[in-house]
């Protein structure tokens, strides 16, 4: 049994993605940071199907609490699947946005990565098997109004996946990126409506979180062997 580590794990996304790891055979750590009884009704419910998982708590902009947090998990046996999942949006027009929406955005999606990363990576190393699996977002491809700061950061992300990507591909680790469109969610279902899916999405509808776990799991397991330093989208046909 392989243990994962799925950080935001409480949100629509990251709770398919922990249900199938778990489905898939893995012990996973679900990720909270200020919603902890959201992420154990994940636990409870991947438990009751008979999975393996518990919730580790922390903030993942916070370098201190997330080294106390997983360095202990990892001393003895690695944490080989990794899926960087926690973001948050601010979304403004870039004349109106301030200094700290830009900041706190960056925080989560870049410093948050090279936290949680950096502190799974050597033990993933030594044992020759890894996936670091980062979520992005469609916008890091073609921009989105109103999120300059989300855009940016998510197209850091997929330049620091390429990077490591190379660092890590003869270690027998992979990193790839998902790039999800329009996907079913409370934030999606404020931003947009059936009818302006109908336009935008050639698929006429909101891909569904699970979708994004199978293309997750997918890339966590030994069939996706050759393929890192990737973007993949999964969009309907939005770009």
């Amino acid at each position: 049994m392989k243990r994962a580590l799925v950080t935001g794990g409480s949100g629509a996304i990251g709770s398919a993605v922990c249900r199938a790891l778990a489905a898939d055979g893995h012990h996973v750590y679900v990720h909270a940071n200020r919603r902890r009884d959201e992420a154990q009704a994940v636990v409870d419910a991947i438990r009751a199907l008979g999975g393996s998982a518990e919730v580790v708590v922390f903030d993942v902009t916070d370098a201190a609490a997330v080294a106390a947090t997983l360095q202990p998990l990892v001393e003895d046996d690695p944490i080989q699947i990794l899926v960087n999942n926690a973001g948050i949006h601010e979304d403004v027009v870039f004349p109106g946005m301030q200094a700290e929406q830009w900041l706190r955005v960056m925080d989560v999606s870049l410093n948050g990565f090279f936290h949680v990363t950096h502190a799974l990576a050597m033990p993933m190393i030594r044992s020759r098997w890894g996936r670091v699996i980062n979520m992005s977002s469609v916008a890091s491809l073609t921009g989105n109004r109103g999120q300059v700061n989300y855009s940016a950061a998510k197209g850091g992300l997929n330049s620091a996946t390429k990077s490591l990507a190379l660092e890590l591909a003869s270690r027998g680790v992979t990193v790839n990126a998902v790039a999800p469109g329009i996907i079913e969610s409370e934030m999606s279902q404020g931003a947009f409506d059936a009818k302006m899916i109908q336009q935008m999405v050639p698929m006429k509808r909101a891909g569904k979180p699970e979708e994004v776990a199978d293309l997750v799991s997918f890339l966590a397991s030994p069939r996706a062997a050759y393929i890192t330093g990737q973007i993949i989208s999964i969009n309907g046909g939005l770009i």
